[in-house]
């Protein structure tokens, strides 16, 4: 347990230093600000575009940093053969699986804190003396708490995601990896498409591999719920539990698998 939690501090104070990381969650706050100027062209509509703008901001840079860095959690050791001194030290191999995915989640939450707390003082400062005819006006208020509803559902799924980019990395390469974790995560946003693929098609064959890759794959597309936010309807607290726990139960085999497969490389 010591051997894990040192390996996933050590993770993510190499990311903290990452000159990567830091331009993306930059560019992140100063895309979240930017939304404000462009809220600024629509009349009426300023604050829900910049509800929409900054929270889909959170979700495609933490998607870049769960991606760029997940794959590079075990071959940029194999690359600078570090790896023969950390597996010849007590160390266990699924420890150190382990340690590297806690290490990158714990970098993805502090991430996504800063991003979300810029886009609630954007969105302060968009409310600061506003008129109480405008504020009537608005689906939800403007330091909506529900956003937070929406951002740690974002947060279960680049942990998802940071699992995928595990698992590949354990037996390919970081250009596979990165393909393959977005192939995956494009797949799984329109996985539910597959369930009615069987209507559009005549082979029956194409219907039960359409279906069984709609079980197979990440349903990513019911953790989102952005729209919803932004549009003031109400997100059970029900619904995300259960999100939450189906994200958990994919990351566990996801990482089970992916501790098997550590296990049985060979490094020679």
């Amino acid at each position: 347990m010591r051997a894990m939690v040192a390996i996933a501090v050590n993770v993510f104070r190499e990311s903290v230093r990452d000159k990567v990381l830091y331009n993306l969650v930059l560019f992140a706050v100063v895309l979240i600000g930017a939304s404000y100027l462009i809220g600024q062209l629509t009349a009426g509509q300023d604050v829900k575009i910049i509800k929409d703008l900054g929270l889909a901001a959170i979700s495609v840079f933490g998607l870049f940093i769960a991606v760029f860095i997940g794959i590079a959690l075990v071959s940029k050791e194999v690359e600078r053969r570090s790896i023969y001194s950390l597996l010849a030290k007590p160390i266990h191999r699924p420890q150190f699986v382990l340690g590297k995915y806690c290490g990158l989640t714990l970098t993805l939450g502090v991430n996504l804190a800063v991003m979300a707390a810029a886009l609630y003082v954007v969105l302060l400062y968009m409310s600061w003396g506003v008129s109480e005819h405008t504020v009537r006006s608005w689906d939800a208020p403007a330091l909506d708490p529900a956003l937070l509803k929406a951002v740690a559902l974002i947060y279960v799924e680049l942990m998802l995601v940071t699992a995928i980019a595990l698992f590949f990395s354990t037996f390919s390469t970081p250009m596979l990896s990165a393909a393959f974790t977005f192939g995956l995560f494009i797949a799984g946003h329109f996985s539910s498409d597959l369930r009615n693929f069987q209507d559009a098609v005549d082979s029956p064959a194409a219907a039960r591999l359409a279906r069984g890759l709609y079980w197979v794959l990440p349903n990513l597309a019911q953790f989102d719920v952005k729209a919803a936010v932004v549009h003031g309807q109400p997100v059970p607290l029900a619904y995300m539990a259960v999100t939450t726990a189906y994200g958990a139960c994919y990351i566990a085999m996801l990482l089970v698998i992916s501790m098997f497969v550590f296990a049985r490389r060979d490094f020679k």
